[in-house]
């Protein structure tokens, strides 16, 4: 529970505040002085008489009812105190900034867990134990520098970890990015990241309040209440960004299939963001970037004219922006003309629109205002000005300021030079704005803000999805299984395609048997070329399993005795042999976060390229199609050299429906459907494997 006592205290205790500035106890009292902390600040040191000019306390039973405590002391002694605090002294907030509990030994978990009974049986909120504490505009509560300038439309950020919580500052700090509050949530055992989100989403208010969230996450406790405030503040005006933590946890591990090969807990965090419209980030720069970026005016489209007086940055720049998926396209005609009359002899407009070293900050301003006024094909404007050695920077950066001012398109300053013009360009921070001192890295973030979808609406595709049929055939599945004696196992061919029936997904002609006759009548009446499958073994290709383009009866009685030769073979499966692009659709259930569903290339190269994109189940159409655009060879399937694509609309709607049936059946463990054969009139679904457990 998140309180006012934790948010805006009147009165603060700190039990373990020192003179010692150099120890978390110095230091919390230290910031929150600097910090100018309006209410009554009381210390309890057995000590000390006096802590940095305020009389100390040398027993906690001595001072009046106080709001919030801060602890710094040893773990065994912070059951006693918050007990004490919250019993005779009325406290209602409590911030543990000690280490040794659960996140150690299961001694400091008993610990934990009596100072969490305390603060339920007392309705006490409770940060930590073992963070960094808590910063906000009424106080800095904090051990850690450095403390960021705040105000009301700075950014919220909310960290997992102390340090790298103060590592992200660092990395923000320099770049001008200012806060509203820092949460470090230690063991978030009462408070963790989603509830700080919960209570973010609960008491917004669009006037008032911050519109930047930037998270530091290392555990997704509760996916779906994540899911469900992210999209809400989203929807109501905010922006997120997100690191998650741990996120090369193999995905390998004993995997049966191609899904269980690539699929991990990291393709589950990956797809709940994309659901929540989270941008996610792999590195503290990325992180702050994107959240310098979000204080701009949001881009309108997706193209950039590039101010500079350097052409390497500039090259740099445009390779990065189109890479990412982002333009700089080629600015000519009159106005170009024009504008190129107004700069020195040899300067270029084509864009990017090179000033030269000798460009004067006047023509800094002329190249801004071409863009903001003449070039309408222009979204955005990035301007590179670092120290050429022959102009004054404080000149040019107060006309990069006033433009900033000034445009309707958003202006994205670059200012290199951290060092020899430290000065100009902390004066030019001090006047609100942020810096993005690396090019390439703002290339990174911004297609990476780009890329990200919406918020999804939590929709449910019904239409033409037999859920009845599905539950009748999973529970005659499970109940095999129970009989069998297994806790899971791979469907048979024939259930496999009950069930994809069910989703609505068509299937190539096929017959699964025993007998070779049969097998050769079916042959017969679908009509030749066939491709015939060993029935049995996993990986069919590895043993030698598939056999494609047969064109006789001859031939089919060849393969079919070759292959129930193979290693447990029960049966040989004969379909009919199609052309198309390969496609791959898998899905995985991952604890906590349902149904991961993966698409993309299918056949080999799902394993060898891994070029897959994912979503969570259940999915809505936008979402299929965010994900199929999403993929490195989407280009294949838009259709290149003269063929034609694949029938996109029809391969967006077996995703969905897939993802439908999954959220109706948490049996189905894994399913894999691979390939599926496309081409501009339909997608038919060729190979599939489902596992099941009850």
């Amino acid at each position: 529970m998140i309180n006012r006592e934790l948010l805006a205290p009147q009165s603060i205790v700190v039990i373990g505040g020192s003179n010692n500035v150099h120890k978390p106890g110095g230091a919390i009292v230290r910031n929150i002085l600097q910090g100018n902390y309006q209410g009554t600040l009381r210390i309890v040191n057995p000590k000390e008489d006096e802590v940095q000019g305020i009389k100390a306390f040398h027993d906690a039973r001595e001072i009046p009812p106080t709001e919030l405590a801060i602890l710094v002391v040893a773990a065994k002694f912070c059951p006693d105190y918050v007990e004490l605090l919250a019993k005779d002294k009325q406290t209602r907030a409590f911030i543990i900034i000690s280490a040794g509990f659960g996140e150690e030994t299961a001694a400091g978990g008993v610990l934990e867990q009596r100072i969490l009974d305390i603060c339920a049986q007392y309705d006490a909120a409770l940060i930590g134990p073992n963070c960094i504490g808590l910063l906000n505009r009424c106080h800095h509560s904090v051990f850690t520098k450095p403390i960021p300038n705040l105000n009301p439309q700075g950014v919220d950020f909310i960290s997992g970890s102390g340090a790298t919580a103060v590592f992200i500052l660092e990395s923000a700090v320099i770049k001008g990015l200012q806060f509203n509050s820092v949460w470090s949530i230690g063991n978030g055992k009462q408070i963790g990241i989603e509830d700080v989100l919960q209570y973010m989403d609960e008491h917004f208010d669009s006037e008032k309040d911050s519109k930047v969230k930037l998270l530091y996450i290392e555990n997704i406790s509760n996916p779906d209440k994540l899911l469900f405030h992210a999209c809400n503040l989203i929807r109501k005006g905010c922006r997120i960004a997100a690191i998650k933590a741990g996120a090369s946890e193999s995905g390998s591990r004993a995997a049966s299939s191609h899904t269980g090969a690539i699929a991990s807990s990291d393709s589950a965090v990956e797809a709940l963001f994309r659901k929540a419209g989270i941008v996610r980030c792999f590195s503290r720069e990325e992180l702050t970037t994107v959240g310098c970026i979000f204080t701009l005016p949001p881009l309108k489209g997706r193209n950039f004219a590039i101010v500079t007086h350097a052409g390497g940055p500039g090259v740099m720049l445009t390779d990065a922006l189109s890479k990412g998926g982002l333009q700089v396209p080629k600015i000519e005609g009159p106005k170009a003309d024009e504008l190129k009359a107004l700069l020195f002899p040899g300067s270029a407009v084509a864009n990017p629109i090179d000033i030269l070293a000798t460009g004067t900050p006047e023509h800094l301003g002329i190249a801004i205002d071409y863009c903001e006024h003449h070039f309408d094909d222009i979204d955005a404007i990035a301007v590179i000005y670092g120290t050429p050695g022959l102009t004054q920077l404080y000149e040019a950066y107060d006309v990069l300021d006033q433009k900033i001012r000034e445009c309707t398109k958003p202006v994205f300053p670059i200012l290199p030079s951290m060092h020899t013009a430290g000065p100009e360009v902390a004066e030019f921070l001090a006047k609100g704005h942020v810096n993005f001192s690396d090019e390439v890295t703002l290339a990174t973030a911004l297609s990476q803000i780009m890329s990200t979808p919406p918020p999804a609406f939590p929709e449910v595709q019904l239409y033409g999805i037999d859920i009845p049929g599905l539950n009748k055939i999973i529970y005659r599945e499970t109940n095999r299984l129970k009989f069998e004696g297994k806790e899971r196992d791979y469907l048979a061919p024939d259930v496999v395609r009950e069930i994809l029936t069910c989703a609505g997904i068509p299937l190539v002609p096929e017959m699964v048997s025993m007998s070779k006759d049969e097998l050769i009548a079916f042959a017969e009446r679908v009509g030749y070329p066939v491709v015939a499958k060993v029935v049995g073994p996993v990986h069919k290709s590895d043993v030698g399993g598939v056999a494609l383009n047969i064109r006789t009866a001859e031939h089919l009685a060849l393969e079919y005795d070759r292959m129930m030769k193979i290693q447990d073979a029960t049966a040989v499966m004969v379909q009919k042999m199609l052309k198309g692009t390969e496609l791959f659709i898998g899905a995985k259930y991952e604890e906590r976060f349902g149904h991961v569903v993966l698409c993309g290339l299918g056949g080999i190269f799902v394993e060898v390229l891994k070029d897959v994109s994912s979503g969570l189940a259940p999915l809505s159409y936008n979402e299929a199609y965010s994900m199929i655009h999403s993929l490195r060879g989407y280009k294949i399937l838009k259709g290149t050299r003269g063929q034609k694509g694949i029938n996109e609309q029809r391969y967006a709607e077996i995703i969905v429906r897939l993802s439908t049936l999954l959220r109706f059946a948490t049996e189905i463990k894994e399913i894999d459907i691979n390939p599926l054969l496309a081409h501009d009139n339909d997608v038919i679904a060729v190979d599939a494997r489902i596992l099941v457990e009850r």
